[in-house]
């Protein structure tokens, strides 16, 4: 820690009718701090400490102006929202040093210049810049700099040097504590550095030109005492590493440290002091621990990377996984990171089970859905008392759990169990590519699955059953609104589990882990299933950028009624797509007219059904043309409305509803109900949505009607799988040749062999056995 005392001097540059005189409350008692990463959402107080390789340009004379200045933007902005905003900054040796330089290539006479030759000149070298003259000749440009940046954003700013020989002095130390709860008040950001004009000299070959090019004599201490003097509810560290590893970055075992607990630093190895400063990550770790236990907590993250720089400090506000972050309350439970390990380890166990092994497992939970059924329903009891106050009776109906839906999710898993026997290891393709060298292309599992659901807690098992039966590692999230009754259903899936010693393979992550945090576990997550809202899968889409994601975006679901329907089917259909579940993916939104059945029987009747069933009904843009007094007129052709609405649109043939579809639609599920064969036939072929039915309800496009026992959610995507998704689309492949001492050069053109290239029967590979044609 720093010694006590502090040399003070204030530069104020405001405008004093732009200053709002206010004082922002604290978001707490300080003397604890944030337990959790979320918390952090209530940060009042906020100490942003920038490092040198932060505030440093890659040529280590001058500053980063972008990053600044991105960096900057963010502090205004928190400063805007009524938050106390600190800097703790380095970059006056760097400024200065480009500053000096500069002077002196200008201060070399003219003579000097035409002897040198103007090749001569370009390599000449200059002399080595001492450390606290650099210092004084850029601090003032440095604070000028920021005044500039932030006047941008009518944020006022006030400049403060330290140095760490005057700590002695408690009057000096109060004196600082007053002027900056001052500044604060009137809604100033103040601007702390080392005065590093005064400091004790540099180590020995430690110059500008040696490997520490800055020295700003230690300001993470100097931060940590700050924000622990201040009552800081936050310190923001940014340096140029993402955090805190358990062994030097780099290395092939670092392990980054999302969350740092004081009884960890035993196994910590720190790795060489960063380019820039004097600090390294041994100097931020101690500081960060000093400033947690005097209740400020801290988060060390990068602040250089050109793609998080932007949004890195707003980020750890709002409470998201970035840099690491200092806590002193450890989970009692493994953390989300560890759960997974813990899942792909038991998940390849499960993988090389015999199928007969996995049919148990499933099986057995099939039994304890019923077994327990009183238990799972108290759970569900308590569930659906905290909803009623708070979800929409859509959500609430989601949420409850009934004797009769246990025993059909019982069934539905035994239908798994069955489907399941010849899922993982089948080989699809068998050729013998030579004599003695067979290729076979053989189904496995994907890996690590994270399924993350809303309401719903009967796909628990569902989803279970599926990724037992595939031999895939599970991580689920479900929403806080079903915690006591996913719980249950999760115990339960481990007890099943347990009878062949792979509980770890299901995981429930029952922490404080935001979904976006989840999505960004891209090295140990093969695949993301969201089942939800169309929202929840746009948000994971957007989240997951290194990891594929099973979804769909909107169900935008069209019925087609030709001219030359069925009264009695169209009615039937339509009813079941639009009012069955009107909140379902696979509802209808858009119901398709042929024009020639307006003004006629059928139509009346489809009109008639709608408002008995209390539908509100939205006109297209070319029906609404064909009436007097119409219906309100759709915003968007591309509405899922989720509810007890839909649009009617008018078409003059099937062919124009396949293009409406194609251009409207979101190639979820369509219909068209028609008697005539040929028209179906066309429509079936030319639509490329991933379910196509006719004469049939939308509400058919679902894992359990389509006999898959059950479905992990429907996809929308062009590769993998489509529609709804059950055992199959949780499988890959991988390709496996046996030969006997076979090279690639034995199949070069010059060599003796040749491809034979012949197809075999297909046989099933049981694990740890040849496969037998």
């Amino acid at each position: 820690s720093l010694q006590k005392g502090f040399l003070l001097h204030i530069k104020r540059t405001f405008v004093w009718n732009n200053v709002p005189f206010f004082t922002v409350p604290l978001a707490r008692a300080h003397g604890k701090s944030f337990a959790h990463r979320s918390d952090l959402r209530q940060a009042k107080r906020i100490v942003v400490k920038l490092g040198s390789a932060v505030v440093t340009r890659g040529d280590e004379c001058g500053l980063a102006l972008g990053r600044l200045a991105s960096i900057v933007e963010q502090v205004a902005m928190l400063q805007n929202q009524g938050r106390e905003m600190m800097i703790v900054t380095s970059g006056a040796v760097a400024f200065g040093k480009q500053r000096l330089r500069h002077e002196i290539l200008l201060s070399q006479s003219v003579r000097q210049a035409l002897h040198s030759g103007q090749n001569q000149l370009k390599d000449m070298s200059l002399p080595v810049l001492e450390a606290r003259a650099c210092a004084a000749a850029g601090q003032s440009g440095l604070m000028a700099l920021y005044e500039a940046m932030f006047t941008q954003y009518s944020t006022c700013t006030a400049q403060i040097l330290v140095t760490n020989l005057d700590f002695h002095d408690d009057q000096k130390r109060r004196n600082l504590k007053s002027t900056l709860h001052e500044l604060l008040r009137m809604n100033i950001v103040p601007i702390i550095n080392t005065n590093d004009a005064v400091v004790p000299p540099p180590e020995p070959n430690s110059d500008l030109q040696g490997v520490n090019v800055i020295s700003i004599k230690d300001n993470d201490s100097l931060a940590a005492r700050l924000a622990v003097e201040m009552r800081a509810d936050l310190l923001i560290a940014l340096s140029d590493v993402e955090g805190l590893y358990d062994s030097p970055p780099g290395s092939d075992d670092a392990k980054f440290l999302d969350t740092f607990y004081p009884g960890d630093q035993h196994s910590i190895t720190y790795g060489t002091k960063s380019r820039v400063g004097i600090g390294g990550m041994e100097a931020k770790v101690k500081a960060a621990l000093w400033a947690l236990q005097g209740g400020t907590s801290v988060v060390i993250a990068n602040g250089t990377h050109p793609k998080v720089t932007g949004h890195v400090i707003t980020d750890i506000v709002e409470g998201k996984k970035v840099g690491t972050f200092f806590s002193e309350v450890k989970p009692a439970g493994p953390t989300v990171e560890q759960q997974t390990e813990m899942a792909r380890s038991a998940g390849r166990t499960l993988a090389s089970f015999e199928p007969e092994q996995r049919s148990d497992i499933i099986c057995a939970l099939a039994d304890l859905l019923t077994e327990r059924k009183d238990q799972i329903l108290s759970a569900n009891k308590k569930d659906m008392e905290h909803a009623v106050s708070r979800l929409s009776p859509a959500m609430v109906k989601r949420l409850s759990l009934s004797s009769s839906k246990l025993n059909s999710l019982s069934i539905g898993l035994r239908q798994i169990a069955v489907s399941s026997q010849d899922s993982v290891g089948r080989v699809l393709r068998r050729t013998r590519v030579a004599n003695n060298l067979e290729l076979e292309q053989i189904t496995v599992p994907i890996g690590v699955l994270l399924v993350i659901f809303e309401s719903r807690p009967d796909c628990l098992p569902q989803v279970s059953a599926l990724a037992i039966a595939s031999g895939n590692a599970l991580l689920l999230k479900g929403g806080k609104e079903a915690a006591n009754t996913n719980r249950i259903l999760h115990e339960l899936a481990q007890e099943a589990l347990s009878i062949h010693g792979v509980k770890d393979a299901i995981q429930l992550v029952s922490t404080r882990e935001e979904v976006e945090d989840l999505c960004r576990l891209e090295k140990m997550i093969d695949l993301i299933i969201p089942r939800g809202s169309s929202q929840l899968v746009r948000d994971i889409q957007r989240a997951a950028k290194g990891i594929p994601v099973l979804g769909h975006s909107e169900g935008i679901c069209h019925v087609y009624v030709d001219h030359e329907a069925s009264v009695d089917k169209a009615i039937k259909i339509i009813r079941d797509s639009k009012c069955d579940y009107p909140a379902a993916c696979n509802a209808m939104e858009t119901l398709l007219v042929h024009r020639e059945l307006l003004r006629t029987p059928l139509f009346d009747q489809l009109i008639d059904m709608l408002r008995t069933e209390h539908v509100k009904i939205h006109a297209g843009p070319k029906f609404a043309s064909y009436l007097t007094f119409s219906p309100s007129e759709v915003k968007s052709l591309r509405t899922e409305y989720g509810d007890l609405e839909c649009c009617i649109e008018v078409v003059d043939s099937m062919q124009e509803a396949v293009d409406h579809i194609h251009k409207y639609g979101s190639s979820h599920t369509d219909v068209i109900v028609t008697e005539n064969e040929d028209t179906a036939e066309q429509f079936l072929q030319q639509l490329d949505s991933a379910c196509v039915f006719w004469n049939a309800s939308s509400r058919f496009a679902d894992g359990y009607r389509f006999g898959l026992g059950a479905e992990v959610g429907i996809s929308t995507a062009r590769i993998h799988a489509r529609g709804p998704v059950g055992l199959e689309g949780l499988l890959t492949t991988k390709w496996v040749l046996r030969g006997e001492g076979h090279t690639a050069a034995d199949f070069s053109e010059q060599g003796s062999m040749t491809y034979l290239h012949e197809n075999l029967p297909v046989a099933r590979v049981l694990p740890g056995r040849k496969t037998t044609s």
